[in-house]
C-alpha cells in the first residue's frame, strides 16, 4: 500500500471488544526504519472508524511506553506519521521481530485503541570483521583437509539483510568451507587443500569478504596473513569437542560456567596450553564471558539477561606453545536460565477524576495495564485491590484492567479513595508492585438543607422598637461548595392580621437573623401561626384544611415553586394535594404515641417553597403609608449598563422591585457596581426614598496564566554546578 507520495508496507489488523463505555481496540501496522519524519504511516481515524472532526475535541492523543516519541497524529486528518527516525538495531537490537506498542486515548466517552507497530529492517549495516587483518600460523607439517577458524564478521541487520555468506580470493593452497550455527547465523574456516612448503614460500595473503542479504548487498572485507610454521607434530585434545551446561540470569561476576581441559602427547612447551577465544566466538560473547589462558575455565564478565538472550554459543580453541602449534576447538552450548528478576510494571492509560457521587455502578474511573518482562511462571502476572473500596477490577484483554464502581458513592462519608493496585507475579518468591489511584468524589446536590430544630418559639415584649432582633435560625447542609450555600428567606404568601407576613418580620438572607419590621401590639397579635384542630384516627385522605387558600397562596403556582411541608415529627402525618392547595391526612395520627401524657398535643410543619431558577438577583419593595394617589408609584434605577429594573404589580395594587443581570459581568475590569434604586409614590407633590445598592463581583477562573514576556534568554556557564538558575 502506498500513500502520501512514499511507497511504504502496511499491515492492518484491528480487534475491536466493547466494555462498559470503553471502546478497546487493537490495531497493526508494519514500517520499515530509518524513515524521514512525516512519513506515512496510516490513517488512525480511518481505520478505526473515528470521526475526524472530533479528534481534538475529545483529547485524542498517543500515550507510549517508549523514551522517545516515534510516532505522531495529525489531529486535522487523523494521519499517523514518522515523528523521529527509527533504527530498529537501536530499538530492539538484534531479535528477529522488533515491534512497540502505542495507546490510543479518547475522552468523553473514554475509548481506548492499541497499537502495535512493527519495526521492518532495511539493509542500513554492511557486515564488518573485529580487525581489518588478522594472522594465522600454520605448521608445514599440515595435512589436506585441515580446517582454521576464521574470524566472524558481525552484521547488526537481521533476517535476509543479515550475514548470508563468506568469499575467500582465488589461491593455491586453502579454500573457504561456510558453515551455519544452530542460530542461523555463519560462519567460516579455512581448508587446506594442499600442502604447503615453508622453504618455498613463508607466507600467504587472502582477502576474505562477508557478503549479506540484502539488496543491494553489502560486504565487508579483512585480510588475512597466513605464516607457515615448521611441525609441532601433537596438537591439543579436548575431551569432547561439544558442552551444554546451564546458567541462571543474573550469576555474579566470576561465577565458573565450566572447566574445560586439553591434553596434549608433546612434553615441554609443545605440551603447554593456552585457552582463548576462537574466532568463531561473537563479539557479545567476549563481553559476558571471559576464557581463563591458564585453567581452561569459563567464567562470567557481564550481566546474564535472559530476556536478551536465551542462549550463547561459546567457541573456544586449546593451543600449546611449542613452534609450528595448531589451535583446536571445542563448543560450549549456555542455557540461560530465567528468574524473576523483573517486577511487574502498572501503567494508569487514563483516569476520569473526579468522579460524580451519582454515578452509577459501573462506570469505569481508569484503564490499566500491566507488564512483566519475565517469562512463563515468572511473567504472568494477577493485579487486584482491596475489597473494602466499592470498586472492582475488570479484565478486558489480557493485562489490561479497567477500574469500575461497584457501588453508589457518597461524598458526604468519603469525599476521596486511595486505591491501591497490587500486581504480583506468579514466581518463586512472587515480585509485587503496587501503584496508588487517587480517585475524588465531586459533590451533586443530593442532600437538602436541615434546620436544627424543627420550629422556633420567641417570646417578645410588645411594643418594641421596629428593627429589633427576634432570633437566629440556622440550617446545615452536607453538601459542599455552592451546593451547601444557605440563603434564608421567608415563605410567600399568607397574611396575618390582614397584612402579608413580611410586613412584620425580615430575615438575613446569609445568616438567618431575624428582625422585627414593625412594633407589635399583643392585644392585636399573638403569633404567626395557622392552626387546625383535628380528630385522631383520621383515614388517609381525611380533609383538614385548605391551606393554599389560608395562606393566600396562588394554587397554579404550588408546582412550580416546589412546594412543601417540613415536620420535626418522625412521620410525615399531614401531605398537601398540589392541585388545589388541600391539607389532608397522609398516615393515621395515634395521639397517645405522638403525644403520650401531654393534654395539649400538637405538632408544627413548615411550609417551604423554593424560589424558581429564573429568580432576579434581588428584590425590594418600598412601604408608604398613605392612602390613594399618595401610595408607592413606581421605582426609578440610575442608569448602569449591566442591570435593568423591572417593576411589578401585585394584585393588591403593591408595587415591588426586581434587578436583573442583562449582560455579563468582568471582575478584572470592574470589581464592584453602585447604584442609586428611587421610590416615588402617587402624591402632589410627589416625594421620593432613595437607597444605595452595591454589587460585588465574586471572581470566576476565566482567565489564563500570561508571561511577562514571549521570549527570554539566558547564559549559561560551562560545567555550571546543578542548581537552579
Amino acid at each position: 500500500m502506498a500513500r502520501g507520495g512514499e511507497g511504504v508496507g502496511l499491515v492492518r489488523l484491528v480487534v475491536l471488544l466493547l466494555l462498559w463505555d470503553v471502546v478497546l481496540a487493537q490495531i497493526r501496522y508494519s514500517i520499515p526504519e530509518e524513515l524521514e519524519h512525516g512519513a506515512f504511516v496510516g490513517n488512525l481515524a480511518e481505520d478505526l472508524g473515528l470521526a475526524v472532526e472530533r479528534l481534538s475535541a475529545r483529547r485524542f492523543r498517543l500515550v507510549s511506553g517508549a523514551r522517545r516519541q516515534y510516532l505522531e497524529v495529525n489531529l486535522e486528518n487523523g494521519v499517523l506519521f514518522v515523528n523521529e527516525r527509527i533504527d530498529r538495531e537501536e530499538l530492539c537490537e538484534q531479535n528477529p521481530f522488533c515491534s512497540f506498542h502505542l495507546q490510543v486515548v479518547m475522552e468523553r466517552p473514554l475509548e481506548l485503541y492499541r497499537v502495535e507497530v512493527e519495526i521492518t529492517d532495511v539493509n542500513d549495516h554492511s557486515p564488518g570483521f573485529p580487525w581489518s587483518a588478522f594472522n594465522l600460523d600454520i605448521s608445514e607439517s599440515a595435512v589436506p583437509g585441515s580446517r582454521f577458524p576464521l574470524e566472524s564478521a558481525q552484521d547488526l541487520d537481521v533476517g535476509t539483510n543479515s550475514l548470508r555468506t563468506y568469499l575467500l580470493h582465488v589461491n593455491d593452497h586453502f579454500l573457504l568451507d561456510v558453515q551455519t550455527r544452530s542460530d542461523g547465523s555463519k560462519f567460516a574456516e579455512l581448508v587446506l587443500e594442499s600442502p604447503l612448503d615453508r622453504e618455498k614460500q613463508r607466507s600467504h595473503q587472502m582477502v576474505l569478504t562477508a557478503v549479506d542479504g540484502g539488496s543491494p548487498e553489502r560486504t565487508g572485507t579483512a585480510q588475512i596473513d597466513v605464516t607457515v610454521l615448521d611441525a609441532n607434530d601433537n596438537a591439543p585434545v579436548f575431551e569432547r569437542s561439544f558442552y551444554r551446561v546451564r546458567l541462571a540470569e543474573n550469576a555474579p561476576l566470576g561465577t565458573v560456567v565450566i572447566r574445560l581441559n586439553a591434553s596434549d602427547l608433546d612434553e615441554g612447551p609443545n605440551a603447554d596450553i593456552t585457552y582463548s577465544f576462537s574466532g568463531h566466538a561473537p563479539v557479545k560473547v567476549r563481553e559476558l564471558f571471559g576464557v581463563d589462558a591458564r585453567t581452561g575455565e569459563i567464567t562470567v564478565t557481564g550481566v546474564i539477561d535472559y530476556e536478551k538472550a536465551r542462549m550463547h554459543e561459546i567457541y573456544v580453541q586449546a593451543k600449546d606453545k611449542g613452534p609450528s602449534a595448531v589451535a583446536v576447538h571445542c563448543k560450549v552450548l549456555v542455557n540461560v536460565l530465567d528468574t524473576n528478576d523483573n517486577a511487574p510494571e502498572v501503567i494508569l492509560t487514563s483516569v476520569s477524576t473526579p468522579v460524580q457521587e451519582d454515578a452509577p455502578p459501573g462506570t469505569v474511573i481508569a484503564v490499566i495495564s500491566v507488564t512483566d518482562r519475565d517469562s512463563g511462571e515468572n511473567g504472568n502476572v494477577d493485579c487486584e485491590i482491596p475489597h473494602h473500596v466499592p470498586f472492582q477490577l475488570h479484565s478486558s484483554f489480557k493485562n489490561y484492567y479497567t477500574l469500575v464502581t461497584s457501588d453508589l458513592l457518597d461524598r458526604e462519608a468519603v469525599a476521596e479513595y486511595n486505591i491501591t493496585v497490587t500486581a504480583r507475579d506468579m514466581g518463586t518468591p512472587p515480585r509485587v508492585t503496587r501503584r496508588t489511584v487517587v480517585v475524588q468524589v465531586a459533590d451533586v446536590n443530593d442532600n437538602e438543607p436541615r434546620f436544627k430544630q424543627p420550629s422556633y418559639t420567641v417570646y417578645l415584649t410588645e411594643n418594641n422598637a421596629p428593627g429589633a432582633a427576634l432570633c437566629a435560625v440556622t440550617a446545615l447542609d452536607p453538601d459542599a461548595g455552592q451546593n451547601a450555600y444557605l440563603s434564608y428567606s421567608l415563605l410567600d404568601g399568607g397574611d396575618v392580621g390582614g397584612m402579608p407576613v413580611s410586613t412584620y418580620v425580615s430575615v438575613n438572607s446569609d445568616n438567618g437573623n431575624v428582625y422585627a419590621l414593625r412594633s407589635f401590639d399583643h392585644e392585636r397579635l399573638r403569633s404567626f401561626q395557622i392552626r387546625y384542630s383535628i380528630p385522631e384516627e383520621l383515614e388517609h385522605g381525611a380533609f383538614v384544611g385548605n391551606l393554599a387558600e389560608d395562606l393566600g397562596l396562588a394554587v397554579e403556582r404550588l408546582s412550580a415553586r416546589r412546594f412543601r411541608l417540613v415536620s420535626g415529627a418522625r412521620r410525615q402525618y399531614l401531605e398537601v394535594n398540589l392541585e388545589n392547595g388541600v391539607l389532608f391526612v397522609n398516615e393515621r395520627i395515634d395521639r397517645e404515641e405522638l403525644c403520650e401524657q401531654n393534654p395539649f398535643c400538637s405538632f408544627h410543619l413548615q411550609v417551604v417553597m423554593a424560589r424558581p431558577l429564573e429568580a432576579p438577583v434581588h428584590s425590594w419593595r418600598a412601604r408608604r403609608t398613605g392612602r390613594g394617589h399618595q401610595l408607592l408609584r413606581t421605582y426609578l434605577l440610575h442608569v448602569n449598563d449591566h442591570f435593568l429594573l423591572d417593576v411589578q404589580t401585585r394584585s393588591d395594587g403593591s408595587k415591588f422591585a426586581e434587578l436583573v443581570l442583562e449582560s455579563p459581568l468582568d471582575r478584572e475590569k470592574q470589581r464592584s457596581h453602585q447604584m442609586v434604586l428611587t421610590a416615588v409614590d402617587g402624591g402632589s407633590p410627589e416625594r421620593t426614598g432613595t437607597a444605595q445598592i452595591d454589587v460585588t463581583v465574586l471572581d470566576a477562573n476565566d482567565n489564563a496564566p500570561v508571561f511577562e514576556r514571549s521570549f527570554y534568554r539566558v547564559r549559561l556557564a560551562e560545567n555550571a554546578p546543578l542548581a537552579p538558575w
